[in-house]
């Protein structure tokens, strides 16, 4: 019973184009963690950036940063669609459930961005935040297997 697509793990492949030493390093260890990662890992890396994103776009929101708050919420909807295009709704009862907040996420992010709109962030975090804890409470309860590394081309979501 996955709901996550292995080939999500190509979202996390291609970090920040590094700008120093330190950053490659970074990338390198990001690369490695996500190549070494179990699909319920996976799942639990962009849930814990999508609300690194969400709190860093508010905090740009309050700021009236609104090049810091769009980059973050940009993020924010690049992980929504990844989650989204990788949920398999046939696989349990809860999936379509499960699409429906990630199409309101996804249309709440949409307004945080253009309205400029603090509190559709903050409703996006209270919505997914209780769902990123209980990814990383089904991810504790189960054995530990490694995914083999695939060598697939991958998208920038940046999970470090």
């Amino acid at each position: 019973m996955n709901a996550f697509d292995l080939s999500a793990a190509a979202a996390f492949r291609q970090a920040a184009q590094p700008r120093s030493v330190t950053d490659q390093r970074r990338a390198q260890y990001t690369n490695e963690a996500v190549l070494s990662a179990t699909p319920a890992q996976l799942v639990t890396m962009l849930y814990d950036r999508l609300l690194l994103d969400l709190h860093r776009a508010e905090t740009a929101q309050v700021a009236a940063d609104w090049d810091a708050a769009r980059e973050q919420l940009l993020h924010a909807q690049a992980i929504v669609g990844e989650l989204s295009s990788t949920l398999k709704i046939d696989v349990w009862d809860g999936g379509e459930g499960l699409l429906a907040v990630y199409n309101y996420a996804s249309t709440s992010l949409i307004t945080a961005n253009v309205h400029r709109d603090v509190q559709a962030t903050r409703d996006c975090i209270r919505i997914l935040d209780p769902l990123r804890q209980a990814w990383h409470d089904a991810a504790a309860s189960l054995p530990a297997a490694p995914v083999a590394p695939q060598h697939t081309a991958g998208g920038a979501l940046g999970v470090a």
